[in-house]
This record gives structure tokens, sequence and C-alpha cells, in this order.
């Protein structure tokens, strides 16, 4: 089982500083931005993927400090590797790897962390469960729990179930931040894909008030005439 510092050593040696500047101003870690102070290695996502899968057996522990660093790269990897310790894990790892993650949402701090694991453990864990926990993450003044608790319906969507989605949609409508709006605009969109019906009653009601990002991507996939008309009807 690899250590904390080989699996370190792993992702570094991997760095390239010219590609780290890049996703610096790529991720806004400017002074005032969303990302403020985040810091990059210049690793590729291919990389990191490879890696986690190279080192997928590491210890619950280490995916967790792993998850401590203030490297960007070092959190991404610890969260693949929580991931792969929760589809291989029994229900008790399941629920430890799930409530690491809540405990430490402050670490899952861009939009490429969210994405990459909030419907792979927040999503899963409560595929057969209560899901009221993605209201108060909805609810929350941290952008990235509030867009973990969408982005962890798409696990629902991938079965058929849509509810949450529309109802966490409805939370996040007055949203101020942009982020938000197209994270809930895409999982309106991939609900969307299930069900127009059900997407276009919830456009009836609220196309309206949505920010216009979070409209159009919803609206990406339906027929001309229809994102015509809710466009025109949030105009």
């Amino acid at each position: 089982m690899a250590s904390l510092p080989t699996i370190k050593r792993a992702i570094r040696s991997a760095a390239d500083p010219s590609r780290a500047a890049a996703c610096a101003r790529f991720f806004k870690t400017g002074a005032g931005e969303y990302a403020q102070g985040d810091q990059f290695l210049g690793v590729t996502v291919p990389t990191m993927r490879t890696i986690a899968k190279q080192y997928h057996a590491c210890s619950f522990t280490h995916a967790e400090q792993l998850l401590q660093s203030r490297s960007h790269e070092d959190r991404f990897v610890a969260l693949l590797l929580l991931i792969a310790r929760f589809n291989g894990g029994d229900a008790r790892e399941q629920r430890a790897v799930y409530q690491c993650y809540l405990h430490n949402t402050v670490r899952v701090n861009n939009w490429d962390l969210v994405d990459t694991s909030a419907y792979h453990i927040v999503g899963a864990y409560l595929l057969r469960r209560p899901r009221g926990v993605l209201a108060r993450l909805a609810r929350s003044p941290q952008l990235w729990e509030r867009r973990i608790a969408i982005v962890a319906t798409y696990a629902f969507i991938r079965h058929g179930q849509l509810t949450d989605t529309f109802r966490i949609a409805q939370i996040l409508l007055r949203d101020p931040h942009d982020l938000i709006h197209k994270a809930t605009g895409w999982m309106l969109r991939e609900a969307g894909k299930r069900s127009t019906a059900a997407l276009e009653t919830f456009l009836r009601l609220h196309a309206a008030a949505m920010p216009r990002t979070m409209l159009r991507s919803a609206i990406e996939r339906l027929p001309s005439d229809a994102r015509s008309m809710y466009l025109h009807a949030h105009a």
C-alpha cells in the first residue's frame, strides 16, 4: 500500500510550471476571484486519473490526508481515490467516505473538483436514502456547497429520478453566481434528456425567473421553436 509521500511524489513528477500558470488563470485564482489562492502544479487530468488508478488501493486515511493539501492536483487525486474507495466499499466504508466528503467541502473548492466527485459520492450515497441534506447545501453561503447540491442530483437523473433536480434547481433560481447558473442549467438539461415533458413543466413555471445562462443551458436540446418561446418569456 503506497504511502502519502509516494503518491505526492508521483503527482509532482508530472508537474509543468507553464501549465500551472495557465491553470491558475483559467480557474480564476486571483484576488477577489472565485478560487482565490488555489495553487496548481500543472498536471493534466488524464495523468491524475492514471495516478489515482495506480494507487487506488491506498488507505482511506491517506486519501483524506491528501484532500487537505494546498495543491489543487493533490485534492483532485484525493477525490478520485475516495470515489474508488466508495465504489469498492461496503455500506460502512461508503458512509465513511460520504461523511468525509461533507466534512471537507471547503477542500472541494473549484468547479472541476465538484463536478468530478459530487454525484459519485454524495449523489450515489443518497440514491436510496433521504435527501434533505441537499436542500441545506443548496442554501449554503458557500458557493461550492451549492454547486455540490445540484451536481449530486446527476446520480438520481441517471436512474430516472428527476424530482430532486427540479427541487434543488428551484432553490437556486435566484442564486447570484454564474457557476451555479451553469451547473443548474446543465442538470436541468440532463433531466430533460430523460423527460422533455418534465423539463417543460418546470420551464413553464420558472423560465421567466431563471438567470439567462441557466435558461440557455437548460433549453439547449429542445426544438428551436420551444427555445425561442422560453427565451421570449424570459425577455
